[in-house]
Formats: structure tokens, C-alpha cells, sequence
């Protein structure tokens, strides 16, 4: 039976590989917002009769063998199969950063907002494949950081801690604490239209505007 069970897992390790899945980086999507300024779940607004939510559940499921969301009101997402993790600090995304890094069973951690509408997987496997010797690996472009579509590692927890219990809640405040790997724009443009793909909803005009360009 030993024999067998190993067989099987190391079946299962190199079906990941063919499927190009990270087994070493946990996939986290961040579902705590209180989508204020929508006034409404944004996980569930529906674009092209889907929810929000799912491009960024489909893209991380594609790319790595865990997958969890980071947030409350777990019974919204019943139907997914997947853990959902309250806020250890709740009220902020830094807070999710934390929760999510605090109970990964990986070193390293993949987190996304969960209302981008056009997440890419090449710009996701490019920021994972610049982990090794950072503590994060954050796109920059003319918008400015992205944080929230970004790789970072255990040794991440501490400083955000500390930000977190003096009140500050800027998911990027403790940057100059850590190793910071910034992909730039330029880096990132042979990979398409790479500002769309850090396009998020916050308010009931901009998810129209997106609404009418996906159906048109």
C-alpha cells in the first residue's frame, strides 16, 4: 500500500508539471473588501454572465495545485470548493496579505485582488518566475505599484505585522524593510496590452464602462 500511495503521488506531481502548475507558491485571492464605493459584492457584479470574481479563481486554478481565498462572509463562495480564510487584522488588503502568508504552507505566496476583470498569465508566471532572492516581486508601471497582483514570501510577515499593529495599512508602506524585485512596464509590454490586465473595479462607473466593452 506504501509503494502504491507513493506511486500515485509521484503521479500526481508530474501531472502538475505537464499542466505547468506552481506546486511550491500558494495562489490567494483577496475577498474582504467591503466594495463601499461600489456599494455592492463586486466578487459577484457579472461581466459576460460571469462573476468578477472567476477570470482571477480560473487564472490562479491554472497556474498553481493550492488555491485560497483571503476574506469573510465565507458562505458567499460555497460552491467553489475552496478555503476561506478569515482576516487575522480585518478592514485592509494588508491585512489579507497577512492572513493569507501567516497560514501558507508554502514559502512563497501569489495574491490578486479579486475584481480585475483581465488577468494575465504570462505576467503572473513572469513576476513568479523572479522570486528567488526577493522577498517580493511587484509590478511597477505608469500607474504606479501593484500590490495587489504580486509574489511575496514568508520572510514578509514581520514587517507587515508591525505596519499592521501600528495602524498603518498601506500595502506598500514596508517595501523599503524588504528586497523588492520591481518588474517595469517595459519588462511587461511584449506580454500585450499589460495595463489592462491591472485594471480593477472600485465604482458603478467603472465597472459599466468594462461591462460595455465586453459586450461590444
Amino acid at each position: 500500500m506504501a509503494h502504491g500511495g507513493a506511486f500515485r503521488q509521484d503521479d500526481d506531481k508530474e501531472a502538475c508539471m505537464k499542466k505547468g502548475l506552481h506546486q511550491d507558491i500558494t495562489g490567494v485571492i483577496l475577498v474582504g473588501g467591503k466594495s463601499r464605493r461600489m456599494g455592492r459584492d463586486k466578487a459577484f457584479l457579472q461581466i459576460a454572465g460571469k462573476p468578477l470574481f472567476e477570470p482571477v479563481f480560473d487564472l490562479l486554478r491554472e497556474s498553481f495545485t493550492r488555491v485560497v481565498l483571503v476574506g469573510d462572509r465565507a458562505e458567499r463562495f460555497t460552491g467553489y470548493n475552496l478555503p476561506v480564510l478569515p482576516d487575522i487584522y480585518p478592514g485592509s488588503a494588508l491585512g489579507g496579505l497577512y492572513t493569507a502568508l501567516y497560514h501558507a504552507e508554502t514559502e512563497h505566496i501569489f495574491v490578486s485582488a479579486c475584481d480585475l476583470p483581465f488577468p494575465s498569465r504570462e505576467i503572473l508566471l513572469k513576476l513568479c518566475s523572479l522570486r528567488e532572492g526577493f522577498d517580493a516581486v511587484v509590478p511597477s508601471t505608469a500607474r504606479g505599484l501593484e500590490p495587489l497582483f504580486a509574489v511575496y514570501a514568508k520572510s514578509c510577515l514581520e514587517p507587515i505585522r508591525v505596519l499592521l499593529e501600528s495602524g498603518n495599512f498601506c500595502a506598500y508602506a514596508y517595501y523599503p524593510q524588504i528586497r523588492v524585485r520591481y518588474v517595469t512596464e517595459e519588462e511587461l509590454n511584449h506580454f500585450g496590452r499589460s495595463g489592462k490586465s491591472f485594471v480593477n473595479v472600485n465604482t458603478p462607473e467603472e465597472f459599466e464602462k468594462i461591462r460595455k466593452e465586453e459586450c461590444t
